[in-house]
């Protein structure tokens, strides 16, 4: 059993062509085990809340049994290994994650393979299966719609070790000539989630998912104020 633990991080953006930009700002994560999911007592329940239908796969199953079936379909079986997800959880009916990983571990405890969750602001949703090296470094292949400022082209360079006591996430996207369009971490120290982290980190930054969605929303209106053209959104896989 591991128990439901909560980052306090801090997320920075960095645009570098064909013009700079650059934002930050801090949140917080949930990093749960999908055979333990936590349950807040009374009052605090509608503050995270963690459903299938928030996630890709089938909303009528369990998020457990649809990274299993996912896993399943690139020929990967982790019976008996625990499943750890970061991600934002649904506050007050309301979730956005631009981001979730899943560590998945086979039954010795080591690191099988990690899949990588991406949420556009358009409803879209994708995986990426990720098979890290010792470092919890990657690289994979960009084939799903984002940023309506990014083509889908080029390379993700990841950089997801499993978190202790700290996270550490970077995510640089390059375009097929090898230079670096867009570059995303996210950091924080991890908490054991008992009531008063879990208080502090809503006072602090109450209603976290609408946030990091108007942030979001609120940069591209910046971006597209200073003329960077938009790329053709395509027709998504869902």
């Amino acid at each position: 059993m591991t128990l439901p633990r909560i980052v306090r991080t801090r997320i920075r953006h960095v645009r570098r062509r064909p013009i700079h930009h650059e934002f930050g700002y801090h949140s917080y994560s949930w990093l749960v085990d999908l055979d333990e999911l936590p349950q807040l007592p009374g009052l605090l329940r509608p503050f995270a809340q963690f459903r299938s239908a928030d996630h890709a796969g089938e909303p009528q199953c369990g998020l457990r049994a649809n990274i299993d079936a996912y896993l399943a379909e690139h020929g990967i079986s982790v019976p008996g290994g625990r499943v750890l997800m970061l991600a934002n959880a649904r506050v007050l009916g309301f979730v956005f994650n631009p981001l979730t990983l899943y560590w998945c571990h086979d039954r010795a405890g080591a690191v099988a393979c990690v899949v990588a969750e991406v949420h556009n602001t358009y409803g879209g949703r994708h995986r990426y299966l990720v098979r890290t090296d010792p470092h919890g470094n990657a690289i994979v292949a960009k084939d799903f719609y984002v940023s309506p400022f990014n083509a889908v082209t080029g390379n993700y360079h990841l950089h997801v070790p499993e978190p202790d006591r700290q996270l550490h996430v970077a995510v640089h996207l390059r375009d097929p000539a090898g230079s670096t369009v867009f570059s995303a971490t996210m950091t924080g120290a991890v908490h054991a989630a008992d009531t008063a982290t879990v208080l502090r980190a809503l006072v602090a930054v109450p209603l976290a998912p609408l946030l990091v969605a108007l942030r979001i929303r609120w940069q591209g209106v910046r971006l597209w104020a200073r003329g960077l053209p938009v790329v053709t959104r395509p027709q998504e896989r869902i």
